[in-house]
Order: C-alpha cells, then sequence, then structure tokens
C-alpha cells in the first residue's frame, strides 16, 4: 500500500507542480498604461507604434528590475512614471498637453497601498517630475495635496529637479491646443446663450488621453499606485481632473488592489472610481477584473470614456478600458513582458 501511495503522490507532484509553479509563476508585478483613447491603428504609422512600445518596454524593464531586485513598490512605481513624464510621447511631464493660455499644468499622485498614505500635486509648471513632487508631498510634508506656487516652491526646497517651463513644451501639442482652440471657437459659435445655455468651459473634447501609470506589487506583499498627466488639451479656469484626486484617478490599498485611471476626468471624479474599485472588491468579494469592468461601466453610463488598471495582492490584474485602445503593458514576476495597444 506504502508504495502505491508512494508512486500516487509522485505522479501526482509530476503533474499538479509544474502547473501550480507555472500558475504562481504567471502572477503580475508591474502593470502600467500610457493614457485610452480613440486610437486606431489605421492612423498609426509603424515608427510611431514602434517607439509607443518601445518606450512602454523601457518602462517596465525600470520599474521591473527595482521589484526583481527586492526593492518597494513605491519606489517602481515612481521610476516608471518618470520614464513616461521624460517621453514626449505622453501627456505627461516633458510633452504635456497645453491649457487654453498656453501653459503646460501637470497633476501627478503616488499612494502607499501598506499604510495608505498618499501625496499629490496639482497644476505645478517648474518640477520636472511631478510623480516625484507627489512623493515628497506624501514623505516629506503633513499634506496630502498641494497645487500651484505653493507645491512648486515646498518641490524645490525637498530638492526636486526645477526646470524652465519651456522644458515641457513640444510643437505637435502646440499645434493640437490651436486646433482645439478652432473647434472651441466653432462649437461656442454655433450655441444661442438665450436657447442652448453652455457650461463655461470647454466645448470640444479630447479623443486621446495621454496619462500615464503605474501600479505594482513587491516581494513584501506592498502595493502601489502612481498616476501623472498633463490634462485635457484646451483646459481653462485652472481645471484639474482625476489624476492627483485620491480615490478617483489613483488608489492603493493592500487589502484590495492599487489602481491608476486614465480617460475623461470629470466622470471619474464623480464616480470616485479607483476607491470604487476597490469598495467592490472589499465589500461585495469582486475579483479585480469584475471590479474594473464594473467602474468602467458606471463611467461609460455617465457619458465619459477612458480606461485604467488595477493589481491585487495575488498579483491578477485588469485593463479596463471602454475606448478604441488604451497605451498598456504588464509584466509577470518571472519577466514576462507584455504589451499592447489597441482594443
Amino acid at each position: 500500500m506504502k508504495g502505491r501511495f508512494g508512486i500516487l503522490f509522485f505522479l501526482t507532484a509530476l503533474f499538479v507542480l509544474p502547473v501550480m509553479a507555472q500558475q504562481k509563476a504567471s502572477s503580475y508585478v508591474l502593470v502600467i498604461h500610457g493614457g485610452a483613447g480613440t486610437i486606431l491603428k489605421k492612423n498609426m504609422t509603424p515608427e510611431k507604434e514602434a517607439a509607443y512600445k518601445t518606450s512602454l518596454q523601457k518602462a517596465l524593464e525600470t520599474g521591473y528590475k527595482i521589484l526583481q531586485s527586492g526593492g518597494s513598490s513605491l519606489d517602481a512605481v515612481e521610476a516608471t512614471v518618470r520614464v513616461l513624464e521624460d517621453d514626449s510621447l505622453f501627456n505627461a511631464g516633458k510633452g504635456a498637453v497645453f491649457t487654453h493660455e498656453g501653459r503646460n499644468e501637470l497633476d501627478a499622485a503616488i499612494m502607499n497601498g501598506k499604510t495608505r498614505a498618499a501625496g499629490a500635486v496639482a497644476g505645478i509648471t517648474t518640477v520636472r517630475n511631478p510623480v516625484s513632487a507627489a512623493r515628497a508631498v506624501m514623505e516629506k510634508s503633513e499634506h496630502v495635496m498641494m497645487v500651484g506656487p505653493g507645491a512648486e516652491k515646498f518641490a524645490k526646497e525637498a530638492g526636486l529637479e526645477i526646470v524652465d517651463p519651456s522644458y515641457f513644451r513640444t510643437e505637435s501639442r502646440w499645434r493640437d491646443l490651436q486646433r482645439a482652440i478652432r473647434e472651441d471657437s466653432v462649437a461656442a459659435a454655433k450655441s444661442n446663450a438665450y436657447t442652448n445655455p453652455e457650461k463655461l468651459g470647454i466645448k470640444n473634447r479630447d479623443y486621446k488621453f495621454g496619462t500615464v501609470g503605474a501600479v505594482a506589487l513587491d516581494q513584501q506583499g506592498n502595493l502601489a499606485a502612481a498616476t501623472s498627466t498633463g490634462g485635457m488639451t484646451n483646459k481653462k479656469y485652472g481645471r484639474i481632473g482625476d489624476s492627483p484626486i485620491i480615490g478617483a484617478g489613483t488608489y492603493a490599498n493592500n487589502e484590495t488592489a492599487a489602481i491608476s485611471c486614465t480617460g475623461w476626468g470629470e466622470f471619474y471624479i464623480r464616480n470616485v472610481v479607483a476607491y470604487d474599485l476597490s469598495a467592490l472588491m472589499a465589500y461585495k468579494g469582486l475579483s479585480v477584473q469584475q471590479a474594473g469592468n464594473t467602474v468602467i461601466k458606471k463611467v461609460g453610463d455617465m457619458g465619459g470614456d477612458g480606461g485604467l488598471i488595477a493589481l491585487d495582492k495575488k498579483g491578477n490584474m485588469t485593463m479596463s478600458f471602454n475606448t478604441e485602445g488604451m497605451y498598456r503593458g504588464a509584466v509577470t514576476k518571472d519577466g514576462k513582458i507584455e504589451i499592447a495597444i489597441y482594443k
């Protein structure tokens, strides 16, 4: 009998353990996005598509190297987002979109899933890497969010790299602004203030969002999330979107998930999307994928669009979006990198 049980155990181990190991190895440790929107293959040149994939790969490799060496999820998401902020392909840091006044106003947030400490900045114009400014707010101040000149002064005192506002300018974003202003003017001319009153602000809307974000799970089991953006093209009156708002565009909790959002910010704020995803997991027992799909449906039902990335404490992830595409990528604990753009 002992022999039979021994053989049975050996055969079970032979077939079951590799499967278990494979499942365990497939756990994700880092997920990123570079914005969601009307991203169609027919509008993309092979060269530009390759450039986006190269940038996403570099960001994933940067964060993975930190996680693989035993570094924290906070260090990983900050370093990953910095790579994307330094790449003018995305609407964050260098290459951010312009406001109606022709400025680049940047927002960012970061959150620690273990302690739920968080930091955010909004409307800054001189800090090279806004995500690092957000982390400084979290770790070197008693506050969660700072805005405008005050946030810039704090970032300088915290030792962050300060640049001239012209650093963020790119000609392609400037042309986007001119086009948006023309569309805005046409929309305003068509509306009649007496029969069809319009809210003050933007008449047109963005069709491609370039917000960047990262979520990570480290070897200690801690989650973290970070998001950075230049906001919406032609935004007015100091408009702030969801990215720097904890619970709307960025959230992390070790008990549920780390989340970073991208899209039409007003709808993400109204639906408190990032926290809602976490709450659905905590209170209803939904999986990270089920919760992600649920909250994106809420955004869509209200008339908004965009996407999100989320990673749970077991290494399960989701990339939920309701647009034609989302720049996105992920890496597993064994170093396998996956990158996608279209739906």
